[in-house]
C-alpha cells in the first residue's frame, strides 16, 4: 500500500510539472506601439526573453490605452511603454488597480512641441509665440501630430488650449508619418512644428530644439515603466525577474533607435547585446559579472 502511495505522489507530481512545463511555453504576449522607443525596447526584450530564457514571445500591437485595457483583462503579459508621474496619468486612473508595475526602463523622458533650427529662435523660442499671426501663417495652421488618443496627442490638444491656439489644427498621424513630415519639410527648409518626446533618433538625425512650454501643458520629466497583469510574476518568474532589472541609459536606448533607422532593429540590438554583455548578463541572471 505504502509503494502505491509513494507511486501515486511521484505521478501526480509528474503530472503537475508537466502542466506547469506546457503552460511555461505558452507565448507571453507582450503590447507595443509603433514609437521608435517602443520598438526598441520591445525588441530587445523579445531577443532576450526567447533566446536567453528560452520563453516564447508573441508582440501584439496595440494603441496605447488599448495595452492598458490588454493588462486589466489579462488579455496582455505586459508591456513597456508607461510615461509616469504625468502622461499615462489617466490611463492608471482607470485600470491602475489591475495591473502591476515591474520596474522602470530608462529616465529624463520628456515630451514636447519641437521645430528644425532654421525656424529663428527669436521668432519661435516658445509655444506662446504660434499665435503671431505671421508665425501661424509660415506654419499653415498645423502641428504635425502622431496617433490619436496617445498621451502625448492628449497633452498637446490641452496645450492648444491653455495658448489660445484656436486657429492651429493638431494633425492626428503616426510616429512614421510625423517623422517623414518632418523629412520632407527638412530637406526644404520648410517651417513645421512637430509633437515630439525623448528619447527618439529624430534628435540625432536632424538639428531640431524644443519649444518652451512655460504653462507645463505638456508636463515635465517622466520615468518610462514596464507594467504587468496582475498573476504574471507568479505565473513567469524568470522573465518577471528579468524585466525588474532591464534599465537603459537613455544615451544607450538613442543609439539603438539611431542605429535601427539606418539599418533595421535586428541589427541594432544585435550590436547593442555585443557592445554591452556585462549589463545584458546580469539583466538575465541577476548576477553582476566579475569585471
Amino acid at each position: 500500500m505504502m509503494a502505491l502511495g509513494v507511486a501515486a505522489v511521484i505521478g501526480s507530481t509528474a503530472l503537475f510539472s508537466a502542466s506547469v512545463a506546457a503552460e511555461d511555453r505558452k507565448p507571453v504576449r507582450i503590447g507595443w506601439t509603433a514609437w521608435s522607443d517602443a520598438e526598441a525596447v520591445t525588441k530587445l526584450a523579445q531577443r532576450l526573453i526567447q533566446e536567453r530564457l528560452d520563453q516564447p514571445v508573441e508582440l501584439v500591437l496595440a494603441d496605447i490605452g488599448l495595452q492598458y485595457q490588454g493588462l486589466a483583462k489579462g488579455d496582455l503579459d505586459f508591456m513597456m511603454m508607461s510615461w509616469l508621474p504625468t502622461t499615462h496619468a489617466s490611463y492608471l486612473d482607470k485600470v491602475g488597480k489591475d495591473i502591476v508595475p515591474l520596474g522602470m526602463l530608462y529616465t529624463r523622458a520628456r515630451l514636447g512641441w519641437a521645430v528644425p533650427d532654421y525656424v529663428p529662435e527669436d521668432q519661435v523660442k516658445t509655444i506662446a509665440d504660434l499665435a503671431k499671426p505671421e508665425i501661424r501663417e509660415k506654419l499653415k495652421g498645423r502641428i504635425q501630430g502622431i496617433d490619436p488618443g496617445s498621451g502625448l496627442m492628449q497633452a498637446s490638444e490641452k496645450a492648444l488650449k491653455d495658448y489660445g491656439l484656436k486657429d492651429y489644427e493638431l494633425v492626428s498621424s503616426s510616429g512614421a508619418a510625423m517623422t517623414a513630415a518632418l523629412g520632407r519639410a527638412d530637406r526644404r527648409e520648410d517651417w513645421i512644428a512637430v509633437t515630439a518626446w525623448s528619447p527618439h533618433w529624430m534628435f540625432a538625425k536632424w538639428k531640431l530644439r524644443y519649444l518652451e512650454d512655460p504653462k507645463g501643458s505638456l508636463g515635465g520629466l517622466e520615468r518610462v515603466h514596464v507594467m504587468a497583469r496582475k498573476n504574471f510574476y507568479q505565473e513567469h518568474p524568470q522573465v518577471a525577474e528579468f524585466l525588474t532589472r532591464m534599465y537603459l541609459p537613455l544615451e544607450d536606448l538613442e543609439k539603438i533607435m539611431l542605429e535601427a533607422d539606418d539599418s533595421s532593429y535586428d541589427k541594432a540590438i544585435d550590436t547593442y547585446i555585443a557592445n554591452n554583455k556585462r549589463r545584458v548578463d546580469y539583466w538575465v541572471t541577476g548576477e553582476m559579472p566579475a569585471s
